[in-house]
């Protein structure tokens, strides 16, 4: 039996995983790899040398330990919004005080900055902008109406740049996956907007739903459901995306819907589904890459050969 001081230590360090919602670093840093396998890297490149390659680890590993200490600071100032908003999930994270959040986020940002002169001084600059970025969206912009969920959307993507920077390949469908991916997470961004209003109205967060009404969001996230046809409408037409088209197709009529979902929906569990459900599309999306070339798993010894 685990004595009182040592329950209290697994608690602890149970509540600071769900402070950097640990079980969300895995699947960006599967996604990140996959990216790299399946998009970003050189055709002539195989996958096993991508695996390998130490360089990439270290900018996957910063890039999760970076994401994890966004969360930590953004959770460091959004204490009393949470209060009202998660208070299940708040009373978990309260475990861990205020101070031993800041102290684990200075260290943890130390050991991104030391890892990344391994790779290059390109890539601590990278991550000492996108360190910035993400403390002054969670201190200043968050609040400020649309700026704080456009921005909020680019970080959750800038973690692909990096891997775009590194093999330093611009296709034009990269892109057109990007912006797929940004207007998902833009649309979950306002979507939680709408679940967390009474918490966003108590801490003078100036949101969408809080400045123009519930019925005016919803009206913005469907213009930008259809807006997000534009890229599939690449992906599928003009690019060459192998099998990934199935996920598109399926991912369309997901959004159909939400769609339908959205106008029905006026309370908090409600919005909680809509946004797990676009959860489920990103996630699903990030296995789908494997799409684009699944012979790389089905004659996996061929092509994983150097």
């Amino acid at each position: 039996m685990l004595s009182r001081k040592n329950k209290l230590l697994v608690m602890k360090i149970i509540s600071l995983f769900s402070v950097v919602r640990g079980y969300n670093i895995p699947v960006i840093a599967l996604a990140q790899y996959l990216s790299a396998i399946f998009i970003l890297a050189p055709e002539n490149k195989r996958a096993l040398s991508i695996l390998l390659d130490f360089n990439l680890f270290i900018i996957v590993l910063v890039s999760g330990l970076t994401i994890a200490s966004g969360y930590i600071i953004n959770n460091f100032y959004d204490s009393k919004k949470d209060l009202i908003n998660r208070p299940n999930k708040s009373q978990l994270d309260r475990l861990v005080s205020q101070k031993t959040k800041l102290q684990v986020y200075f260290t943890v940002n130390f050991i991104v900055a030391l890892l990344a002169c391994f790779v290059s001084f390109r890539a601590v600059l990278f991550f000492s902008v996108y360190i910035f970025l993400i403390w002054f969206y969670s201190h200043k912009l968050k609040k400020i109406v649309v700026i704080g969920n456009l921005t909020a959307s680019f970080l959750a993507v800038l973690p692909f740049f990096a891997i775009l920077l590194y093999y330093k390949n611009l296709y034009p469908q990269i892109f057109a996956h990007a912006t797929f991916l940004f207007l998902l997470i833009l649309i979950r961004e306002m979507i939680k907007d709408l679940e967390n209003i009474k918490g966003d109205i108590a801490n003078d967060y100036q949101t969408i739903p809080v400045l123009f009404g519930e019925a005016f969001s919803k009206k913005i996230i469907t213009l930008l459901t259809f807006c997000s046809v534009i890229p599939v409408y690449f992906l599928i037409e003009i690019y060459d995306v192998g099998y990934m088209d199935i996920y598109f197709y399926i991912s369309l009529i997901i959004l159909i819907f939400f769609l339908q979902k959205l106008w029905k929906s006026n309370a908090k569990p409600d919005y909680l589904r809509l946004h797990n459900m676009l959860k489920f599309l990103v996630v699903s999306g990030v296995f789908s890459i494997m799409l684009i070339n699944p012979e790389v798993l089905i004659h996996g010894k061929r092509l994983l050969k150097l």
